[in-house]
């Protein structure tokens, strides 16, 4: 009798998570909406069960993909309860490609065994995913509202998803909680750098110290200059990426490229 190991597991929950992520994201014309909705409700159930695995497992194991994969989970996570709110709120093709690549990553880079200095490494861990996941789904939301910006100039139906102000309300309250949590993760690895071990002069905190000041600027833009539209999603995904190549692109480039531990 073979006995499956738990990498063996988190793999096949990966790979099935995967599997009902795109069974939601094609399969909804086929479907109904109530079928959609149990596929991408199984997959993010199988999503997370992957996640949690590999965070208890012995040693547990992180980098690039697992941030990546826990983004995407928290932005769907976001993506369910806003459909309970907003009917109209339709994106699920896009949800179900990306979250299936993003499931996947962590099977073929689990990363590098996770060193923490102290208690305080989980809090500081998840602050920093915390704010990936909101600034994701202010990407995401940004994104819904230049579709629906260029569905109007197009002079499509104007009633078909969420109306522009309110995807635009919706984009800057992500941002505005993403620039919170962002704020609190540097302050705490300023902070308890001595018992962190996290803060030094690197790609990570230069990259996001960068970010933090787009944010800034984006959201100091809006309150006093009104910046909107295409002007403020431009910078929107400029600190996105700044916040990607923060922690993602530059434990990508020790992994894949450089092929070595932090």
């Amino acid at each position: 009798m073979i006995l499956a190991t738990g990498s063996d597991v988190i793999a096949a929950l990966a790979v099935l998570a995967a599997l009902a992520y795109a069974v939601s994201a094609a399969g909804a014309s086929r479907l109904g909406e109530r079928g959609a909705s149990l596929a991408l409700g199984a997959a993010w159930l199988m999503h997370l069960g992957a996640i949690v695995l590999s965070l208890l497992a012995s040693p547990p194991r992180f980098g690039f993909a697992p941030a990546l994969s826990m983004t995407a989970w928290l932005v769907v996570t976001v993506y369910a309860i806003e459909r309970q709110m907003f009917p109209q709120l339709v994106a699920r093709w896009a949800f179900g490609v990306a979250c299936a690549l993003a499931a996947l990553l962590p099977v073929a880079f689990p990363g590098d065994p996770l060193r923490l200095a102290s208690a305080l490494g989980p809090l500081h861990l998840a602050l920093g995913v915390a704010s990936y996941g909101l600034f994701g789904a202010a990407a995401v939301h940004a994104w819904l509202m230049m579709r629906a910006e260029q569905s109007i100039r197009a002079g499509a139906d104007g009633q078909a998803g969420l109306p522009l102000l309110t995807l635009e309300r919706l984009t800057f309250r992500f941002a505005g909680a993403g620039f919170a949590v962002l704020s609190a993760t540097l302050l705490a690895g300023i902070v308890f750098r001595e018992h962190l071990g996290a803060w030094r002069w690197d790609h990570k905190t230069v990259f996001s110290l960068l970010a933090w000041a787009v944010f800034a600027a984006l959201l100091l833009g809006r309150a006093r200059f009104g910046w909107r539209g295409r002007k403020a999603v431009r910078v929107l995904y400029t600190g996105a990426l700044l916040l990607l190549l923060a922690y993602a692109g530059s434990r990508f480039v020790l992994e894949v490229i450089l092929r070595r531990s932090a």
